[in-house]
């Protein structure tokens, strides 16, 4: 859900929503197109583990500030979910603001807690959908990124009380160099109780803690291909994983 593995998407919204937020994107008048796709060895999302050796395909186009963005993921078993995700979102300077719609082919209804199973993606029923729609709303200061994220509609997490949780999560970016590589250590927090994330969180938590390193090998004088490393740490589950990417 799902950026590549957060790079926290960290693939999906937020890379092409950052990119529009640039000076220089921002003077551009015409139209801009993306397409891509990302190999990685675990799926890991804001310190979930979502599937293995998963692809994950972006298709994006943006114009003055606005984009829209398509991503999913699908794993290389045949019973790992498929996610097929849609990004409008806008951009002005460093600001940023999105709708995501997260679409699951298998889920779990938060309020019966019952399978849902080859789920149909044009049916959006209260709680029987695996459609999630969340709100962004972010600041890019440069050396640092913060974003805010809260799920508004579709199959959302509940409290203990059995209400709606509007499950939020904060994510902090810092970008760095080192080595000669590009690093972003990342920091993701959970403020309130949901079912939404790790199962059930009954409080503020920390969900993730990851260090990232990207490389662009350069294969020909046209062709590069990234690669990239993550550590990641989920100390509300004790969680650890490391994972490998290729970008395409």
């Amino acid at each position: 859900m799902k950026t590549k593995i957060d790079k926290t998407r960290v693939v999906a919204a937020v890379l092409l929503l950052a990119e529009a937020a640039s000076p220089s994107v921002m003077a551009q008048d015409k139209v801009k197109t993306s397409v891509g796709a990302d190999l990685v060895s675990n799926y890991i999302w804001r310190g979930q583990d979502l599937g293995g050796i998963s692809i994950q395909p972006s298709l994006g186009v943006s114009y003055k500030g606005f984009s829209l963005e398509a991503w999913g993921s699908t794993g290389i078993e045949s019973t790992d979910t498929k996610e097929f995700d849609l990004t409008v979102g806008y951009a002005l300077n460093r600001f940023s603001i999105s709708i995501t719609d997260y679409w699951f082919n298998n889920g779990t209804n938060t309020k019966s807690g019952n399978d849902i199973e080859h789920a149909p993606y044009f049916h959006y029923g209260a709680y029987s959908t695996t459609h999630v729609f969340e709100a962004q709303i972010g600041y890019d200061f440069g050396w640092l990124s913060a974003n805010w994220y809260t799920n508004v509609a579709g199959n959302d997490g509940i409290k203990e009380n059995g209400k709606r949780a509007y499950s939020s999560y904060l994510a902090l970016s810092a970008p760095f160099r080192l080595g000669g590589l590009d690093w972003t250590a990342d920091l993701g927090i959970i403020p309130w109780e949901t079912t939404f994330y790790n199962g059930y969180t009954s409080s503020f938590c920390v969900s993730e803690i990851s260090l990232i390193a990207s490389k662009d090998i350069h294969i020909t004088g046209s062709f590069s291909l990234s690669t990239f490393a993550k550590i990641s740490v989920n100390p509300r589950t004790e969680g650890a994983y490391f994972i490998f990417g290729l970008s395409f």
